[in-house]
């Protein structure tokens, strides 16, 4: 169906009071964005960091007038003046419409990861089909693409892999398309492990991926550790990570800025020795194997 878009700009202080108000006024998504092109790098947990000049974007049903809106958001926020944009969207197919920059991608002449109708069947390659869902990890950013390399340039044949932050699945399921023989996933989300199941349904791998909370979890070693998460939680998380692994096992970590590098590493250096790091635009891969 086509929708009402509204988008204001305001402060960081008052966009989350905007954002409520927005939703009071049957807004059926509301949406923060950069102003100011402010760079947020990585937030504490449980904070949502927003920028200092943000705007606001709401998405109404047609049956809501936007002139009400306005009026309605003007007369209780006084400072929003003549920042609105308004912008009508046509109906389309949403999760397809994505799919046109979401194109096969190829990891170490091995692995092929696409998206559903593009399937690859290279010989000497496997395939992965993903199609973007409810949670993070399709492949095209540079922290996944980073993992996904290193998957793909190991014999994984036999291994027991644990995904820690697994998002969509994507690395368990690489993993055992690569031949490891079962992969345990982890993540806080209840959507994240539905979409991992769901990856995994769609590869037939599904009987060699477990998933848990991390509460459900009971931690053991395994031969690969992949965590493509962010700095902050990888040093909080440092030594539960390096209890994961096996002795002379791997560890691969992701979702690390290249300024925050040395900082993972020093976490992890009692019990990691680490390779030379890999970077891909502003992001590192630190890989090593446990002393």
């Amino acid at each position: 169906m086509p929708w009402h878009q509204l988008t204001v700009t305001t402060t960081e202080k008052s966009a989350p009071k905007v954002a409520k108000h927005f939703t009071h006024l049957k807004a059926v998504s509301v949406t923060y964005l950069d102003a100011e092109d402010e760079p947020v790098y990585e937030p504490k947990i449980g904070e949502t960091k927003i920028w200092t000049n943000t705007q606001v974007e709401a998405l109404f049903e047609l049956d809501v007038d936007p002139e009400f809106v306005k009026a309605e958001m003007n007369r209780k926020f006084k400072t929003i003046g003549d920042s609105w944009q308004y912008q009508f969207i046509e109906d389309q197919a949403w999760e397809r419409a994505w799919m046109e920059f979401y194109h096969p991608m190829k990891f170490a002449n091995r692995l092929w990861v696409c998206p559903t109708d593009q399937e690859q069947h290279e010989e000497g390659t496997v395939c992965l089909t993903l199609d973007p869902g409810l949670a993070f990890g399709t492949g095209t950013h540079p922290t996944t693409a980073l993992c996904l390399e290193w998957l793909a340039s190991h014999d994984l044949t036999g291994k027991t892999v644990i995904d820690y932050g697994c998002g969509s699945g994507i690395l368990a399921v690489a993993a055992i398309l690569l031949g490891a023989k079962e992969a345990h996933a982890v993540d806080i989300d209840p959507q994240a492990l539905t979409a991992t199941h769901d990856n995994a349904l769609k590869n037939a791998v599904s009987d060699k991926i477990h998933c848990y909370l991390p509460e459900d979890f009971k931690p053991f070693e395994a031969d690969v550790v992949l965590a493509n998460i962010l700095a902050k939680p990888l040093i909080d998380l440092s030594q539960n990570i390096c209890a994961l692994v096996v002795q002379n096992g791997d560890l691969i970590l992701s979702g690390i800025l290249a300024e925050q590098a040395d900082s993972v590493i020093a976490a992890y250096a009692e019990k990691i020795d680490f390779a030379p790091r890999v970077q891909q635009e502003d992001w590192i891969r630190l890989n090593g194997r446990k002393k």
